[in-house]
């Protein structure tokens, strides 16, 4: 950040800190999601093929029901989406990286069948109050980071002060500890993936919202993006630990981080790699932390 501001005047702008704050909230809302997933033990790789099909969908419907309607047949949709994941890793015990990787490729599958290949647009854009959650303001603030913010805080008081929340860092935690506890670990879990699911939907309005419109492909990659800003706000993949508005944090990291290369002339897919970089020391410091040492000892 440092090296940044030093080497690009307008970095540190008023008018920059906010345009990354707006462009970080699609990410951020998801990254909400995912961390109580992560928290739980589990992993979501489903997210970037679920925005897509969500919001494509709720795009499509804004013509066909009108936003009142579209919004929540989208949401439900996206649900039950979120509810065949929870069901296969919570119920039928699967491994949460197998499940949710196929479930990428499924749900771009069914975007494709669903919009039949073209890509969709609102027709009457200047003329709907649908505009309000991406491109309007609430309270002289962007939307998309109002409700960035508002989600991540209220998340953060389900997962510290509600029962809940409790039973999700059991069940990361320790899992058969959970269950002597008598903690339904499966209905645990199911409820970690709906929520994740929740927070995709709302990310699709978001999305939706400021593009009026769709590609089919529109969400390929989040999952990366959203997993290292996971991680980067400290939560462990083993499960267990973790904190939302850390995870905040690790937004604002990744998404400052994309701002400055670009700033300083950086082409855009050397963000790919340095997302590659942050992810790997980020994973290898929240190893090294649960083990005590950089290095294995049995190396």
């Amino acid at each position: 950040m440092l090296g940044f501001a030093l080497f690009s005047e307008r970095f540190l702008s008023a008018d920059n800190v906010m345009t990354v704050l707006r462009q970080s909230a699609i990410i951020g809302v998801m990254a909400v999601g995912v961390t109580v997933v992560v928290i739980g033990g589990n992993l979501d790789l489903s997210v970037g093929s679920m925005l897509s099909f969500s919001t494509v969908m709720v795009v499509d419907l804004h013509d066909k029901l009108g936003p009142e309607l579209a919004i929540p047949v989208m949401l439900l949709a996206t649900l039950c989406i979120g509810a065949v994941n929870g069901t296969l890793v919570g119920f039928l015990r699967l491994n949460s990286l197998i499940v949710t990787l196929g479930m990428l490729s499924a749900i771009q599958g069914l975007t494709l069948i669903y919009s039949g290949g073209q890509n969709v647009d609102i027709a009457n854009q200047q003329g709907t109050w649908f505009a309000i959650f991406g491109r309007g303001q609430m309270l002289g603030i962007a939307s998309p980071i109002v409700i960035f913010l508002g989600l991540a805080v209220l998340m953060h008081i389900v997962m510290a002060y509600t029962p809940f929340g409790r039973r999700v860092y059991a069940v990361g935690g320790n899992p058969t500890a959970a269950t002597f506890s008598g903690i339904r670990r499966s209905r645990t879990v199911f409820l970690t993936y709906v929520i994740s699911a929740l927070c995709v939907g709302i990310a699709a309005i978001i999305l939706g919202s400021r593009v009026m419109g769709s590609q089919n492909n529109v969400g390929q990659g989040y999952e990366l993006q959203v997993l290292a800003t996971v991680i980067l706000g400290g939560t462990s993949l083993l499960g267990g630990s973790g904190n939302v508005l850390k995870t905040v944090i690790g937004v604002l990291i990744l998404g400052f981080i994309q701002n400055g290369l670009l700033l300083l002339g950086y082409a855009y897919y050397v963000q790919w790699i340095v997302t590659w970089i942050v992810i790997i020391l980020a994973v290898w410091l929240d190893v090294a932390a649960k083990r005590g040492r950089l290095l294995s000892p049995i190396a």
